[in-house]
């Protein structure tokens, strides 16, 4: 039988050589920054910033941060090859092209998004009759 050497045993670089073990200390601060970052969100959705837009754009840019440090601490991408970055990144751009193209369109049909939970409060152009117990409220919302 041939023995292996104690390198070719080792787990920790999965066949590419690359060590990728964070410290403790290292994730721990992580996890507290990412709880930090969500209670700056859940004091951020409190906030008015102008419009909706600016709202979503604030979320936007905390949730990444928070998804970024959860890549690159928590699924070890810090620590792996360059071109998994080069992947990640261009995932990256490809979502925030979706996303910067539905935040374009939305003015096309703003004007028909209704806000409300009230049943009684319906676009103007729909045709779907209301509730009986919306009788005395008919105006619909131009």
């Amino acid at each position: 039988m041939a023995s292996h050497s104690s390198a070719a045993d080792s787990h920790d670089d999965h066949g590419h050589g690359l060590s990728h073990v964070a410290s403790a200390k290292i994730l721990v601060s992580v996890f507290v920054v990412l709880l930090c970052l969500t209670l700056l969100t859940v004091f951020a959705s409190h906030i008015d910033f102008g419009s909706r837009a600016a709202d979503i754009g604030v979320a936007l840019v905390i949730a990444v941060i928070k998804a970024s440090l959860v890549i690159l601490y928590f699924m070890h991408l810090r620590y792996d090859r360059p071109f998994h970055s080069v992947l990640v990144c261009v995932g990256l751009l490809a979502a925030a092209l979706f996303v910067t193209f539905t935040l374009v369109d939305r003015s096309q049909y703003e004007d028909q998004v209704i806000w409300s939970t009230d049943p009684c409060v319906r676009p103007a152009m729909e045709l779907a009759p209301l509730p009986p117990s919306c009788a005395q409220a008919t105006r619909p919302v131009p």
